[in-house]
């Protein structure tokens, strides 16, 4: 016989190695192939040394390189931006205590300018009248700007956030600076 059991085979039709596990008659082997048992024809089988020989062995290479000249660069999407006004954002910073219970623990003030003007600003922030915080910058069209930390038990002692706005460039049509005052109550929150 031109087998044994335990000998490594080819299946032909399907191209994977098995081993031969018993000899059912002079036509059929029993193989087993990744943990699966099945007869198969003697002539359905051969040795994979002849394979294994024949192929070209795959070399583990490193890939090519990358440089940064050669990737593709992103296409910048442009959105459709609306112009709405400049706006006052409160961001809270959440914290847990040690039930395991969140609460509030500061607030983050943002100046949200969603126009296509460059304002410069002056910012102050009194509680009961007294001026705690004050603060003179720009902010440029369609950006976040991040002005401070409040801290939430503040919020509670009549703040007011005073606001200067200029423009850069003054404009005809447009008046030289406006003045706003945001005063919040602690219901409001």
């Amino acid at each position: 016989m031109k087998y044994q059991i335990g000998d490594k085979v080819l299946v032909l039709h399907s191209d994977e190695e098995g081993v031969i596990v018993d000899f059912l008659n002079k036509q059929m082997a029993m193989i087993e192939v990744r943990g699966v048992r099945f007869p198969v024809y003697m002539d359905q089988i051969d040795f994979p040394y002849y394979k294994q020989f024949t192929q070209k062995k795959k070399v583990n290479q490193p890939p090519p390189k990358k440089y940064i000249d050669d990737l593709r660069r992103e296409k910048v999407v442009k959105e459709e931006r609306i112009e709405n006004g400049v706006w006052l954002n409160f961001l809270p910073v959440m914290d847990v205590d040690e039930f395991g219970d969140e609460y509030v623990e500061k607030l983050k003030v943002y100046l949200v300018n969603n126009t296509k003007a460059v304002y410069k600003f002056d910012y102050k922030l009194s509680f009961f009248g007294d001026s705690e915080f004050d603060l003179k910058n720009v902010v440029q069209p369609f950006e976040n700007f991040y002005i401070h930390d409040v801290a939430f038990g503040d919020m509670s002692d009549s703040p007011a956030f005073e606001f200067d706005f200029s423009q850069e460039k003054a404009e005809k049509n447009k008046a030289d600076h406006f003045e706003s005052v945001i005063k919040l109550k602690p219901k409001q929150l």
